[in-house]
């Protein structure tokens, strides 16, 4: 039988395994056109947890009843598809099962001879492209500026910094372990890092780490580790904004600081970005992150939860931040 997660109903607030539903089918058989696949390796990401609000977004919502979707390292077990050879590895959208059947649209093939195939779910895939086109065409960092990243162990974060850093940028990463603030320094050459849940004045411990200011600020987070950064930033700062997970399982809209007075006195900028705002540069990206990682300048983590079964707690675990870099099922 083939397993399948269901979204069992919406979580309020923190999800729940509850909100979960395992199921089976039977393995489904390729008609003409399709391909088999089994699925290797899941990736599980805090954007997710909106997908499971029913909200208008830039991504439709998950249905009740119906499987999750993520990226997934796949093989081919069968192809009735001219442009699939069966044990091909494939990456793409598709549903938390462990077989399914799929027309092909939206698969890229991966090849593990030139990278681990979980690092096509990571810094070769849309991790890395997040972090690479979220700083360069957001950010837009230039040598000697300081750029500060809030969930900097994280998938994301982790790349940006040392993006910024292949760039000539002074890079401090905010985290919340003295493990991981240890590891922004050692594997990927941060300069400073700051545990934000040990440091009783986050907004004094960035102005130390930063005594010429903040011209770029990649925020992972939202909440109040960004309101300590921005009392910080430069005229003319750069602010991209990537996710907030500090707030993404609030029931309430929660009140902060006013920020209209920061960005105008500072002439600075604040821009939201999809990665799929820049789709028709993943190309060149994609070279630009796989040259540098078979170079050396690039390294990355990953968090490997093994068995298909615990996929809703590995994503759960996302929000007490139990990863460091990329969290990754094996199944």
């Amino acid at each position: 039988m083939n397993k399948v997660i269901l979204l069992k109903k919406r979580p309020v607030g923190r999800p729940a395994l509850s909100d979960f539903e395992f199921t089976s089918d039977a393995i489904p058989d390729p008609m003409t056109g399709n391909v088999l696949l089994k699925t290797l390796y899941v990736s599980v990401d805090p954007y997710l947890r909106g997908r499971m609000n029913d909200s208008k977004s830039y991504v439709q919502s998950f249905e009740i009843g119906k499987p999750i979707q993520s990226g997934i390292i796949a093989q081919v077990i069968d192809s009735r598809h001219p442009e699939f050879r069966k044990e091909d590895f494939v990456s793409g959208n598709l549903e938390w099962k462990e077989y399914q059947v799929t027309d092909g649209k939206g698969l890229m093939k991966v090849d593990s001879k030139v990278s681990p195939l979980s690092s096509y779910l990571g810094i070769l895939g849309m991790t890395g492209l997040t972090a690479y086109l979220g700083l360069t065409e957001t950010g837009v960092p230039k040598a000697g500026e300081t750029l500060v990243v809030s969930g900097a162990a994280g998938a994301v974060g982790s790349v940006v910094g040392q993006v910024g850093k292949i760039m000539g940028c002074k890079v401090v990463g905010i985290t919340g372990t003295d493990e991981k603030a240890e590891l922004l320094k050692s594997k990927f050459k941060f300069d400073h890092s700051i545990n934000y849940k040990t440091t009783d004045n986050l907004k004094e411990a960035i102005r130390n780490a930063c005594p010429d200011g903040v011209d770029i600020y990649f925020d992972n987070v939202g909440g109040e580790i960004s309101d300590a950064v921005l009392s910080n930033i430069n005229k003319y700062a750069r602010l991209p904004v990537c996710g907030a997970i500090s707030q993404y399982n609030d029931i309430k809209t929660p009140l902060g600081p006013r920020l209209q007075p920061i960005l105008l006195t500072k002439s600075a900028t604040m821009r939201g970005f999809i990665v799929s705002d820049f789709s028709a540069k993943f190309p060149a990206a994609t070279k630009q992150l796989a040259a540098w990682l078979k170079e050396g300048k690039l390294t990355y983590a990953e968090t490997i939860v093994y068995g298909f079964d615990n996929l809703p707690q590995a994503f759960i675990d996302l929000f007490d931040g139990k990863n460091a870099g990329k969290m990754i099922v094996k199944t």
